[in-house]
């Protein structure tokens, strides 16, 4: 396969496609060969307001390239919505292979001030937007015998960071929703991964610089370009991925990383049962130097990207 082909004939659907990372995925899928839906809501990083120009602006960009796109202002997060999402590639290409479940918002705040709009509107724009258009795609990719599910979660679900309780379960529950559409459409030859991006967007120029750590934190994510998402999302959207289910990766600059998945490291077992003086007394002992401290992504994350 040469390079620009590894996607020719397919058609992607990227949600969240008018700026910044959804936008360089589009122009990437474009460039390999797919014909692209670019969604997006034209929306402000915190969900208010809309316009269509940025989507529109994307399509221009793709078919002043010689590319094929369309453009689509549905929302995500509204079953009806994200089922004309997937209706709009059908319609005018005649098929849907990839779905990118790129599209969200941010409302950071510290969870003791967090109301419930604030929780609500996040969890329904990253986890129910990337139900209702997976879901609306699967009946397709099931009767074709294949598609690819690219979702995006982040290091705030998968690590943690402060004042984004909505966001991290909002992405938490992302990762769950990949991998059982993994488990559950494997049979049909339908692939589900999730993706953890390191890049500059709108939605991280919302971050606080209020600390010299929070500057050095914004100023690291400054020097890594949304560009540099594009290339893995394309790979898991296309046949050179091939097998490839239920994982979940990181993408930051020039570095790729798979990232762990929760599994035992620790057991205690006895025979007669447990008060919970003994679980004090024997299990905490033995668990505690395994404990997780409370790390924050820029914890785990502390070296200059590469």
């Amino acid at each position: 396969m040469e390079n620009g082909e590894s996607l020719a004939g397919k058609t992607i659907v990227v949600t969240g496609a008018g700026r910044g990372i959804g936008r360089e995925i589009a122009l990437l899928a474009a460039a390999e060969g797919a014909n692209v839906v670019v969604n997006d809501l034209g929306a402000a990083p915190d969900g208010s307001a809309t316009e269509e120009a940025p989507a529109n602006l994307v399509v221009a960009e793709i078919i002043a390239r010689g590319g094929q796109a369309i453009a689509n202002g549905d929302d995500v997060s509204t079953s009806a919505s994200a089922n004309r999402i997937i209706e709009a590639a059908v319609d005018r290409f005649g098929s849907i292979d990839g779905v990118v479940n790129n599209a969200g918002i941010l409302r950071d705040v510290i969870f003791h001030r967090m109301t419930d709009d604030d929780f609500e509107r996040v969890v329904r724009g990253h986890l129910f937007g990337s139900y209702y258009v997976s879901r609306a795609a699967a009946p397709h990719f099931r009767a074709q015998g294949h598609g690819s599910f690219v979702h995006f979660t982040s290091a705030s679900g998968v690590i943690g960071n402060l004042a984004q309780a909505n966001y991290a379960a909002a992405k938490m529950g992302v990762v769950g929703l990949s991998k059982s559409i993994a488990l559950d459409m494997h049979r049909f030859g339908v692939r589900s991964n999730c993706i953890v991006p390191f890049a500059w967007s709108r939605l991280i120029g919302t971050l606080p610089e209020d600390t010299p750590e929070e500057q050095k934190r914004v100023e690291r994510f400054k020097s890594m370009g949304p560009e540099k998402i594009a290339p893995l999302v394309v790979l898991l959207c296309s046949d050179l991925a091939a097998g490839v289910t239920g994982q979940i990766f990181a993408a930051r600059r020039n570095e790729v990383f798979l990232m762990s998945q929760p599994r035992p490291i620790r057991s205690a077992q006895r025979d007669e049962g447990w008060t919970p003086q003994l679980l004090a007394e024997r299990m905490l002992p033995a668990f505690r130097p395994s404990f997780y401290p409370l790390d924050k992504s820029a914890d785990i994350f502390s070296w200059d990207p590469i």
